[in-house]
């Protein structure tokens, strides 16, 4: 019996955890805002804890789960183009006879625009 309070009280505080774990989104983003808020009064920055409640108004206001999907896939197209564009750099580059160095750096480039893509593509949930 005595296990009981024990348990009910380690699950008031694990319980805020979870919740913030499972949320997503705008949920989100009004729960990260409202950390930096926190932050910003904690240690006396007024200038940035007024931002913060602009940002936090703007993203109470206008924020859907829809609106964020749209960017995220915008963000994808965007990697895409990337991707694509530095292919062609690529193959220019090896076309026109480049230095090892200019393709060695026209190389680095597209992986870098692959590892991008391949970002978005998670922050998109794909």
């Amino acid at each position: 019996m005595k296990a009981l309070p024990s348990i009910v009280l380690l699950s008031s505080f694990l319980m805020p955890t979870l919740a913030f774990a499972q949320s997503s989104g705008c949920d989100a983003k009004r729960e990260s805002i409202q950390t930096e808020i926190a932050y910003a009064q904690s240690h006396g920055n007024a200038s940035r804890v007024r931002g913060l409640q602009t940002a936090l108004a703007e993203v109470t206001a206008h924020c859907t789960e829809e609106s964020l999907q749209s960017a995220a896939n915008k963000k994808v197209a965007k990697a895409r183009e990337d991707v694509a564009e530095n292919e062609r750099d690529l193959q220019d580059a090896k076309d026109q006879g480049k230095s090892p160095k200019k393709i060695a750096d026209r190389q680095r480039k597209l992986d870098d625009a692959h590892a991008g893509l391949e970002q978005a593509l998670i922050n998109a949930g794909r």
